[in-house]
């Protein structure tokens, strides 16, 4: 019986993650200071709460209006998140107030 020399076991090459391409939309107060109501953006974030701060990091408006101690709620695909979020690509991200009127 002859044996035949196994190849070393590798792992898969890891692979580059490339920038997400994702729709935000803002609402109320926040939509009136950007001056906007939505815009597709690139993002290397993974998180809504990353997203936030590229966005934040922006400058004016972004940073006065998504500010880190301003009370923003935030939305991945109509469903209330957390920063901590997944985001995928595709995702539909809104940023609004606490309260908003209709």
């Amino acid at each position: 019986m002859t044996t035949v020399p196994s190849a070393p076991i590798t792992a898969p090459a890891a692979q580059a993650v490339g920038p997400l391409t994702v729709e935000v939309r803002y609402f109320a107060s926040i939509r009136e200071a950007i001056g906007r109501g939505s815009e597709t953006v690139q993002t290397q974030a993974a998180t809504l709460g990353a997203l936030r701060a590229e966005l934040i990091a922006r400058g004016e408006p972004w940073a006065g209006s998504l500010a880190a101690g301003r009370a923003v709620r935030m939305a991945l695909n109509q469903t209330l998140c957390g920063e901590d979020a997944t985001l995928p690509p595709g995702a539909e991200v809104a940023f609004f107030p606490p309260v908003t009127g209709g």
